[in-house]
């Protein structure tokens, strides 16, 4: 369960503008494991609404979803009603309801920062995760860990600028790269690398509507907003405001997307469980 996203709300409007990305880079890792692509078993672990299930469904032979929150998880159950390839359970990636060794590849899309209060007792949360997603996954298999690092957290987004507080306060959620690959390696695997999309955001058309913090609809396509509590979303309101009278706007969102460009909004973290 999320300890500061309350889901069972934010499903209702997750879907409006969230996206997946990167595709093709979590492609592209799958099709270098053990067996090819198409014979694969992939778990989604926290599936949420099942974007990246829909989107891996018909590239592999099954796709597995596992998603705690009741709301995330009908969401996705209904976006894959007619898919015989789809199985979804609800359950915890600390305690994944998957067979050891049962999956082909594993993905892990912006989860992890739910799991944990702080980087002050190590992410031994995040790093049950990485051990769990270890235990399914089968000799050969590929990990997906798609993240944020600390400058794409703090620059890869446009609105990240108005509410520093509570990013810098999420951002403690966030396990480091590095300790991330230290993880898989206590796990039992092996890091092969780290990969970034620059073309592609999360939120799609929906992004750089510069008035879409000003909603809620649009506040819920981005778990960063959970964390923002009333003053700062009213100083955030107030300075979007006042560069729409000023008519700073478009040079800020230049200026913001200019550096996103170069940096992206996710890192994907791979690694591979060897042969036995």
């Amino acid at each position: 369960m999320s300890q500061f996203e309350n889901y069972t709300s934010t499903s209702k409007n997750y879907d409006l503008t969230r996206r997946p990305i990167g595709m093709q880079l979590i492609l592209g890792a799958l099709a270098s494991g053990s067996r090819p692509l198409a014979e694969q078993t992939v778990l989604d672990a926290g599936c949420g609404t099942g974007n990246y299930v829909d989107a891996l469904a018909g590239f592999v032979k099954r796709v597995e979803g596992v998603e705690l929150n009741p709301g995330m998880l009908e969401a996705a159950r209904v976006k894959s009603s007619n898919n015989p390839e789809v199985r979804l359970q609800e359950g915890s990636i600390l305690e994944l309801p998957i067979e050891s060794s049962s999956v082909d590849g594993v993905v892990v899309n912006f989860v992890l920062h739910h799991l944990d209060q702080g980087s002050g007792d190590g992410f031994s949360a995040t790093r049950r995760a990485i051990e769990e997603c270890g235990r399914v996954l089968a000799p050969g298999g590929t990990l997906i860990v798609q993240t944020c690092s600390a400058e794409q957290y703090r620059h890869g987004y446009w609105y990240s600028a108005l509410i520093p507080d509570a990013i810098d306060r999420t951002l403690d959620r966030y396990i480091p790269l590095h300790l991330l690959e230290e993880s898989m390696e206590s796990a039992g695997m092996r890091p092969d690398g780290r990969l970034v999309t620059l073309d592609e955001v999360l939120q799609g058309s929906a992004y750089l509507d510069p008035r879409g913090p000003l909603q809620q609809e649009w506040r819920d396509g981005d778990s960063s907003w959970a964390a923002v509590d009333e003053a700062e979303l009213a100083s955030a309101i107030g300075e979007i405001e006042r560069m729409f009278e000023a008519n700073d706007m478009d040079t800020f969102l230049a200026e913001r997307e200019q550096r996103r460009r170069q940096i992206g909004q996710a890192t994907f973290v791979i690694g591979s469980k060897p042969m036995a």
